[in-house]
Formats: C-alpha cells, sequence, structure tokens
C-alpha cells in the first residue's frame, strides 16, 4: 500500500524501480550487494531513488529505495544507507542529463569482459547494432569514491545509451525505467554474443556500416519507417507490461 506522504507519481517510480532490482536477480545481473539502479523522482529533478546498501536485489522493495539528492544527502525518512561509490556515478548521470530518468550500473561476467577489450562493444550482432554510435568508454579510475570523477564519468557519458566503464563493467541511461531495462537486456545479449564469436577463434562477418548505422538510429528512439507496422516501437515499451507480470507470478512483493 502506497504511503500517504508519498505521491501517485513517486510510488509508481518506487514500484518500477524495485521491479528493475528483481529482474536483476532473475537474470543474473547482480554482483552480491554491490551494483545499483537509480530513477529520477518525477517532479524532483534533483532528488532521485538508490537501493538500500546491504540488501540483495531480490530483497529491494518499493518502500525499501532511498531518496537522495546530487550531494548525496537523503532526503526522506529511512533507516537505510547507500553506497558511496552509487551515489558518485549516479549523481553524476543524472546531473549532467535531465532525460536520464534511470540509470544502471552493473558488474556482469559479460560486460567486465568486453569493458577489457581494446575494441569494446563491436557491431556483430543486431543487439549491438542497436548501439551503434551510442556508446562511451571512460578509463578506470578505481573504486568509484572521489567526487572529481563525477566530471570526467558525465563528458564520457555524453549524450550516450552506454557507457563502457573499462577493466569494471557498464552504464546504461534510458528515458525511462522500462527503456533502461530494454536497453541493459539487449546490450546484455550482445556482449554475450560478442564474447561467443571471438571464443570460436573464426574469422568475423561484419554488417555494412549502412545498415549498423540505420539500427543505431532507429532502435530506443520509436523512429521505425512506417513500413515496420508497428507504431510506436515496442522497445522500451512492450517488454515491460510483460516483466511486470513475469513478477506479480514470481513474488509481487516488490510493489510493497
Amino acid at each position: 500500500m502506497k504511503p500517504s506522504e508519498i505521491s501517485e507519481d513517486e510510488w509508481k517510480t518506487r514500484v518500477d524501480l524495485a521491479a528493475f532490482y528483481r529482474l536483476c536477480a532473475h537474470f543474473d545481473w547482480t554482483d552480491l550487494i554491490y551494483n545499483h539502479i537509480s530513477a529520477r523522482v518525477p517532479g524532483e529533478g534533483e532528488h532521485f531513488l538508490l537501493n538500500p546498501f546491504g540488501w540483495t536485489f531480490d530483497e529491494v522493495t518499493a518502500s525499501s529505495l532511498v531518496k537522495i539528492d546530487l550531494d548525496g544527502g537523503i532526503v526522506a525518512p529511512t533507516d537505510n544507507k547507500i553506497n558511496r561509490a552509487g551515489f558518485v556515478i549516479h549523481s553524476a548521470i543524472h546531473a549532467a542529463r535531465p532525460d536520464a530518468a534511470c540509470v544502471m550500473h552493473a558488474h556482469t561476467r559479460a560486460g567486465m569482459a568486453v569493458s577489457m577489450l581494446e575494441e569494446g562493444l563491436m557491431p556483430l550482432s543486431q543487439h549491438a547494432m542497436m548501439f551503434t554510435g551510442r556508446v562511451g568508454y571512460h578509463e578506470s579510475e578505481g573504486f568509484a569514491m572521489n567526487l572529481e570523477e563525477r566530471k570526467r564519468l558525465a563528458v564520457d557519458m555524453g549524450s550516450n545509451a552506454v557507457l563502457m566503464l573499462r577493466n569494471h563493467g557498464t552504464l546504461v541511461a534510458g528515458a525511462t525505467i522500462a527503456e533502461t531495462f530494454s536497453m541493459m537486456w539487449h546490450l546484455e545479449k550482445a556482449m554475450q554474443a560478442q564474447l561467443d564469436a571471438l571464443a570460436t577463434q573464426r574469422a568475423l562477418t561484419f554488417p555494412s556500416d549502412e545498415v549498423s548505422q540505420e539500427l543505431g538510429r532507429i532502435a530506443f528512439t520509436g523512429h521505425l519507417p512506417p513500413k515496420a507496422g508497428v507504431e510506436p516501437a515496442p522497445l522500451g515499451r512492450l517488454e515491460w507490461p510483460a516483466m511486470l507480470r513475469m513478477l506479480d507470478r514470481k513474488d509481487p512483493s516488490f510493489r510493497t
């Protein structure tokens, strides 16, 4: 049940963000109690929600999320704490990108491996081509504890959807929680496929630049050509209700 002091818009954001955490646990995108997903609080431009530090992702609920400001201050009563590295990384992107309603940072096995490759993400699969021209790279600075790193994170992220944190992991930013989840799903599949292809040690085929750039232009933007027969585009839109239904069947406690 929604607490009376929380607006309907904030509560919906809390429920969706808690669902994202549960989906990360379901798809094994977790790293014990580490990593984080944040969401901007509607109507409160400088406030965002972050997971309680020390909780596993399958424990996160709508009411347990911590509301903080861009300086890391907790702005709503709670006994929960936050991870400083989570605050540094997420505040950097939320401050620089008003369009980024949701930001996810992950240490998946595939994400770490691709972040170590000099080539980074390669346009080998359709999933990867969706991110053509939309990936930035940030050199490792160790644990993200230094507030000065926020400037460099913001510059390296630019207007991209994805930031590869070299020798570290990935960062994904979307206009909605649903879109950010969809981006993460497709990025993870792209990275896994790339590593599988490289592991064969066989010659690789690459699509034409034209095909790769066109997929990067239209994916996650809703700019599908009329002949596609789908308006608006399903990416970042139609998957989300299906994921919520799956979570409700599995364990609806994320809504509490």
